[in-house]
């Protein structure tokens, strides 16, 4: 199979609204968690979340179509035009319009249209809706309109599984460049969530923690967790063929070396109590990437981490299971969700993002809020405080209601 490499990542986050500040701010700690401010929470039985700050749609968009286009979409946009910049690919002229792909999904679309116009039919009737409305809330819009952007006419893949859904959009990127489906993808996730009714519906399923303080909401692999909090955002990298990469000169983070996609088939929300899935799916990817010797590796592994009770206790569980007892014991894991939240479709490629700037920087970003440990959680979380090592095997996890797992892993770059 052809070699694929990361040339290009962008992102727009709770945390940052950019590759450094992003970066910068997870080394440092930083929270993003806060209490809403998009709408009344005096009826929600939530209060917080880890919502965008600042984030200027203009600078990325043309004003005039800012108003028809979803927040989720926005996100991917300028997502996207960050990374399409670092990777200086040109459709035309550095490479091919039909060798350049888009794989980008998000968990739940336009949801935040659906809301407005459901409400405004139930105020005013049809006549009110608005035109843009479907191409407003189908997801795959994101795609679509990066396409349109970059002139990208090759293979356009805009997955949905959920919270894994941009780990698994990654990965078939890297699967159609490894088969000659396309020299370049532009790869992630985008999601915008944050309002009444999806707040109440995580809510009302027992998703969301209820706790008011955002210094101790989210608390990944603490025995004090009790649900995850919604974020927002977008990730995107640019996945190209190493070949095509190097005779273009262009600069490369990491090279991305497996995938592996499972299903639970077990429960719609829960995790399956065994973690046969998620195990096999770090097995799929550590098989791909033809790692034979785990013990001569220092491995990262960005966590999928959500800090629910469930979730935390059946991935550590899966993490053992598919590294082996020892090479996860020897493991550097963090949960980067504790500073950004849950981004849902957009999480898998945010952390996919701090995965590669692991290897790029060797500094491990922290699992912030840890306090209290739990014995069904005892593997070595990052607590609190980043620290420094030279990590040659980065590993992102992803799991999502319906029982998808995904998994995908990144290596310095060997020539």
């Amino acid at each position: 199979m052809r070699r694929v490499v990361v040339t290009g990542m962008g992102v727009i986050s709770p945390v940052g609204n950019d590759l450094e500040s992003f970066w910068n701010n997870l080394t440092e700690g930083k929270n993003g968690v806060g209490m809403i401010t998009r709408f009344d929470t005096t009826e929600q039985k939530v209060k917080v979340a880890a919502e965008v700050k600042d984030f200027e749609p203009t600078k990325y968009i043309e004003k005039s179509q800012v108003r028809k286009t979803d927040l989720f979409a926005q996100y991917a946009l300028a997502a996207a035009v960050q990374a399409m910049e670092d990777a200086g690919l040109k459709s035309g002229e550095n490479i091919d319009a039909e060798r350049l792909g888009v794989y980008v999904g998000s968990g739940t679309g336009g949801i935040n249209t659906i809301t407005e116009q459901c409400n405004k039919f139930a105020q005013s009737g049809p006549k009110h809706i608005s035109p843009f409305l479907v191409p407003m809330m189908i997801g795959n819009i994101a795609s679509g309109s990066i396409a349109i952007r970059f002139d990208a006419q090759g293979p356009n893949l805009p997955v949905v599984t959920a919270c894994a859904t941009s780990t698994h959009a990654i990965g078939e990127a890297f699967h159609a460049i490894c088969h000659g489906y396309a020299d370049a993808i532009i790869s992630g996730g985008a999601e915008a969530a944050i309002n009444e009714v999806a707040i109440a519906g995580f809510a009302n399923c027992k998703a969301l923690t209820t706790c008011e303080d955002p210094e101790s909401a989210c608390t990944p692999f603490d025995k004090r967790r009790s649900g995850f909090v919604m974020g927002e955002g977008a990730g995107i990298l640019v996945l190209e063929e190493y070949e095509h990469a190097k005779a273009r000169g262009a600069h490369i983070y990491a090279e991305m070396v497996g995938y592996g996609n499972t299903c639970d088939a077990h429960h719609i929300t829960a995790p399956h109590p065994e973690a046969k899935g998620a195990s096999r799916a770090f097995k799929l990817a550590l098989q791909e990437a033809g790692i034979e010797d785990l013990e001569k590796e220092t491995i990262y592994i960005n966590a999928h981490g959500t800090s629910t009770p469930l979730n935390d206790k059946s991935e550590t569980l899966a993490i053992k299971l598919g590294l082996g007892e020892e090479a996860a014991r020897k493991a550097y894991i963090s949960s980067t969700k504790s500073m950004t939240g849950h981004m849902l479709g957009a999480a898998g490629a945010v952390e996919a993002i701090a995965s590669v700037m692991t290897l790029k920087t060797g500094i491990i970003a922290p699992t912030i809020h840890y306090e209290q440990p739990d014995e069904d959680c005892d593997l070595n979380y990052v607590p609190n405080q980043a620290v420094k090592a030279d990590v040659t095997l980065a590993i992102s996890d992803s799991l999502g209601f319906g029982g998808h797992n995904g998994c995908i892993a990144f290596s310095k770059l060997k020539d």
